[in-house]
């Protein structure tokens, strides 16, 4: 069932998918429809699953999903994970690649390999204050609070010294 992203409890559970570019206008409303329909039909062994969606940048999409009324199990997860696959396919984009990072540079968004975040933080390209995404925050608590945060305070402190 979907309801608005804003709505749902601090504690929901957040998957968080990182785009390797911006989404054009047109995309992101051939997309928002897409999720509509997808996440009001989603469910877990027949029961309806609360959840909600925000779009973020042009390309971060996070679903959010209301743990308290009914649970994601393993078969709902997939129908996620194949319905973002399909986006990936229909947008020629990456959504699923967990070795990338997104960091701001002023108001623009960067996309880069870690790989190639290592090399410019090891080139002082990056400090401790750029702000990163961190996309491995597990609900909406920790997304509205660590989700973008200096490297400094997120698991990328690693490679900046």
């Amino acid at each position: 069932m979907l309801v608005d992203f804003n709505t749902l409890p601090e504690e929901s559970r957040v998957w968080i998918y990182q785009a390797n570019r911006s989404f054009t206008a047109l995309e992101l409303s051939e997309i928002k429809a897409k999720l509509d329909i997808f996440i009001e039909n989603w469910t877990a062994h027949g029961s309806d699953l609360l959840s909600g969606y925000t779009i973020e940048y042009k390309r971060f999409i996070v679903i959010a999903l209301n743990q308290n009324l009914n649970t994601a199990t393993g078969c709902s997860i997939d129908a996620s994970v194949h319905f973002i696959q399909q986006l990936e396919k229909d947008y020629n984009v990456d959504l699923m690649d967990k070795m990338n990072v997104s960091y701001k540079q002023g108001e623009f968004i960067a996309h880069k390999s870690l790989l190639d975040f290592k090399k410019m933080a090891k080139d002082k390209a990056v400090s401790r204050k750029t702000i990163v995404f961190n996309n491995l925050v597990t609900n909406i608590a920790e997304f509205k609070e660590n989700w973008e945060v200096p490297v400094s305070e997120s698991w990328h402190s690693r490679f900046v010294k």
